[in-house]
């Protein structure tokens, strides 16, 4: 009997890099290893999408759509597949109409040829127009049922069971949603094996009762929590076509298995085997992507798996965001404190599935309540999940909850759909992409409107000036050279600082950049010493309140007037940390002073306006 051929898509270059490196890497320095891996005979990749969109434009100062015309020209007659996240496309925030069809028709432009399309919620609405969207584009629809295991002790009260997902499947198929694929996705690689197995019998059967049971089921998992392989082979037992598999570097640990551990766990199996992969030509492969990435800092909880994670089911994606984030803002001492209240974000807000954007809705809300106490202070992503504005959870949120959210948010609970809402908000859409450009000075063009949609205030900066925008991408310093002289020296060393004793690991490199804890700076060293700067004033008597900064994070806008008379409780400025913005609001009525410019870094307790 011939062995079932399975069929794998290489996920190095997208979810790898998510899962490892928060999606910072440069496309110059990892297009060599797509081409080698495309050499190798791989011919089904994910290109693009996810976080790997904003990703581009936020930290690596480079245009996503010019990286996929690049992943083409590299792979010309692959299967180029990216990311959406339904209503979601490619940010947290959802969007109306006009720009999820807009996502599709420029992606298929900029040559992807599949996408994957899925709803962290499992919210069928939600699927129905972005699905069509990408079906009217002439693209490839894969069509995503996604799963986790809930925390340990917590009633799964009807979901995530394989007849929860077999029923995702039905109401996908009674929708009348077209699609080519049907994928599982379980982000965070909590699942059990044996629902794993299950989930892909009875979706095969949904499938075969509706005429469709030839259609192809690709199964997506990460090593998060340690169990990836099993799962994998559970779900090719179950019926699986094809497997989501990565490639070392960014593969194991927080990411999905590795091409050659699937390989191996294969061999001598009678039933199964990798289609068209030659395990000789994909270990070259592997080397090129090895020696690519070798300057890039992998972040050590990235690199190993995380039983724990079956309590707080943080997927790898968002780890590695959110650790890379946590460095951004010297708040890494937080993690462990942000994974144990995943547990009860997730307990109590309706459980959505562990996946962007649900899962930073998580991950947000849970450091909120590591930081201020236990819904002290509600994430506005978590917030509007649990009152329904991202779409319906698959049971319903705690009410003390809700009520929390509500009251904090000033927003009503809504059962209308999330494309209903956006449609209807003049914030959001093709006019106020445009209005955004031309305010700009911008050319209004098919790819600027939706960078502008998607990526707000830091896709316009980028688009005015790329050289300009943040480069976030961290990789280890030279070796083996001083800093010495007050000079910049012509390598590096690395030097651990104690300062009113934390430890800070420090490299000097010879580019004038220094790497604190894995964050890049620009530094410099000149003989003597400088006079100082004289001391700022102290503030006068009366001079005004000072509202300070809850939190590290940066100024992402201003939207109040030095000297401005304002109401208390009025907004003056928009902090953005952790990906959450975040209103500052005045705390009185008076005359406001801003201390700050749009686009600083701040640090907690910076004094960011006062009034008087």
């Amino acid at each position: 009997m011939a062995k079932k051929q399975i069929k794998v898509m290489c996920t190095a270059f997208r979810d790898g890099f998510q899962s490892v490196v928060g999606a910072r890497v440069f496309s110059k320095d990892f297009m060599p290893a797509v081409k080698a891996a495309y050499d190798a005979g791989i011919r089904w990749f994910e290109a693009g999408g996810g976080a790997r969109f904003q990703a581009c434009y936020f930290y690596c100062q480079e245009d996503a759509y010019a990286v996929m015309d690049e992943f083409r020209r590299t792979c010309p007659d692959a299967d180029l597949q990216t990311l959406s996240r339904g209503v979601n496309v490619v940010g947290l925030d959802s969007q109306p109409s006009d720009m999820i069809k807009l996502h599709a028709e420029t992606f298929k432009k900029h040559g992807i040829s599949s996408i994957r399309n899925f709803d962290a919620l499992n919210d069928v609405n939600n699927l129905k127009w972005s699905g069509q969207c990408i079906h009217d584009a002439g693209l490839n629809h894969e069509v995503v049922v996604t799963m986790m295991g809930l925390p340990p002790g917590v009633d799964n009260q009807g979901t995530h069971t394989p007849e929860f997902y077999a029923s995702r499947v039905q109401q996908i198929v009674d929708a009348g949603i077209p699609f080519d694929r049907l994928c599982f996705k379980d982000a965070s690689g909590t699942s059990k094996p044996a629902t794993v197995r299950e989930t892909m019998k009875q979706a095969r059967a949904v499938l075969e009762k509706a005429g469709k049971g030839g259609t192809h089921i690709q199964f997506h998992s990460h090593e998060t929590a340690g169990n990836g392989i099993a799962c994998y082979l559970a779900a090719l037992e179950g019926g699986a076509d094809g497997l989501d598999l990565s490639m070392t570097p960014m593969s194991g640990g927080t990411c999905q298995p590795d091409i050659i551990t699937m390989w191996h766990a294969l061999d001598g199996d009678d039933r199964f085997e990798l289609a068209g992969i030659d395990i000789d030509k994909v270990r070259k492969a592997e080397a090129v992507f090895r020696d690519a990435m070798k300057d890039y800092f992998l972040p050590p909880e990235a690199m190993s798996v995380n039983p724990e994670i079956v309590w707080s089911p943080m997927p790898g994606g968002a780890l590695t965001a959110n650790t890379q984030m946590l460095r951004d803002n010297d708040m890494m001492d937080k993690y462990d404190s942000m994974i144990d209240e995943m547990y009860d974000a997730v307990r109590l807000g309706g459980f959505g599935t562990s996946v962007t954007p649900v899962s930073q809705f998580y991950a947000q809300q849970a450091l909120n309540n590591a930081l201020f106490g236990k819904w002290k202070k509600i994430a506005p992503g978590y917030g509007k999940m649990v009152l329904g504005y991202f779409g319906k959870t698959p049971v319903a949120p705690d009410p003390e909850i809700v009520k929390i959210a509500s009251e904090q948010l000033g927003l009503q609970p809504t059962t209308k759909t999330v494309l209903e809402i956006n449609n209807a908000d003049p914030k959001k859409g093709r006019a106020a992409a445009e209005k955004m450009l031309e305010d700009a000075g911008l050319p209004v063009t098919d790819e600027n409107v939706f960078i502008a949609a998607s990526c707000l205030e830091k896709g316009i900066a980028y688009l005015k000036d790329p050289s300009k925008a943040p480069n976030g991408v961290r990789k280890n310093a030279p070796k083996n050279s001083a800093v010495s002289g007050g000079a910049q020296a012509s390598g590096g060393k690395d030097f651990t600082v104690t300062v009113n004793g934390k430890a800070y690991g420090v490299s000097f490199g010879a580019d004038g950049q220094a790497t604190v804890n894995g964050a890049a700076y620009s530094y410099s060293v000149k003989d003597g010493i400088s006079a100082a700067a004289p001391a700022a004033a102290p503030a006068a008597a009366g001079a005004g309140e000072p509202f300070k900064a809850p939190m590290p994070g940066l100024v992402l806008r201003i939207t109040a007037q030095n000297g401005q008379q304002v109401a208390e409780g009025e907004e003056v400025l928009v902090m953005e940390s952790m990906k959450m913005e975040m209103p500052m609001k005045a705390t009185k009525a008076g005359t406001v002073s801003i201390a700050v410019n749009q686009g600083d870094k701040i640090a907690s307790g910076d004094t960011l306006f006062t009034v008087a």
